[in-house]
């Protein structure tokens, strides 16, 4: 069963480094995980609607509206990485996202959004694996100091990172496959962008 603990300590035994038996170990390697792991995940997860994070809710209005422009404001779910869709299939309302609310006249808000899933354990293996190859790639040149390394891992990011993707996809009657941030951020494909490193 996987875990978050456990896909580091993959992609770390592919680097040829050690595992982690969780992220509060005091060594380098669980600190470096445990500060990298919370933000690729949801960058992850919010670059394309996985069928095991994508949630449905009808929200209520706050009690205050916005102070001009719309009639309603609603809260949005603390777990919310992106909106998919507002409304019921076929419906265009108009609304706006400000501050983590979202602003519409409508005085209910049917809202379907990806979520921040942290339980590995529910994902699809494909995503298992692609989130264990993003780890590795994150962690390729802290662990290794190796250049060439961190390239070699990004370069087989992104076959890995489209299979998942669109194998996910097919799994729905209708799926409009985005472009996802990680390519655009350069991420993967032979970037040298690493989230430790910086840009």
């Amino acid at each position: 069963m996987a875990t978050a603990v456990s896909i580091c300590s993959n992609a770390l035994l592919m680097l040829g480094d050690n595992p982690i038996n969780s992220f509060t170990e005091s060594s380098d390697r669980a600190k470096l995980a445990a500060n990298l792991w919370p933000d690729l995940r949801d960058y992850v997860l919010r670059s394309h609607p996985w069928n095991c994070a994508v949630k449905r809710v009808v929200l209520s209005p706050q009690t205050d509206g916005p102070a001009f422009g719309f009639n309603y404001q609603f809260l949005l779910p603390s777990d919310w990485l992106r909106t998919l869709q507002v409304g019921e299939d076929g419906e265009m309302p108009g609304y706006r996202i400000e501050s983590r609310a979202l602003l519409m006249d409508e005085q209910t808000c049917k809202l379907r959004y990806i979520w921040r899933n942290d339980n590995p354990a529910t994902w699809d293996s494909l995503l298992v694996h692609a989130m264990t190859m993003v780890m590795k790639a994150a962690f390729a040149y802290p662990i290794t100091q190796a250049g060439s390394i961190e390239q070699l891992a990004q370069g087989i990011l992104q076959p890995i990172l489209k299979q998942a993707r669109a194998v996910d996809g097919q799994e729905d009657d209708v799926e409009y496959l985005d472009d996802s941030p990680l390519y655009a951020a350069g991420f993967i494909g032979g970037g040298s962008w690493s989230p430790y490193r910086g840009s």
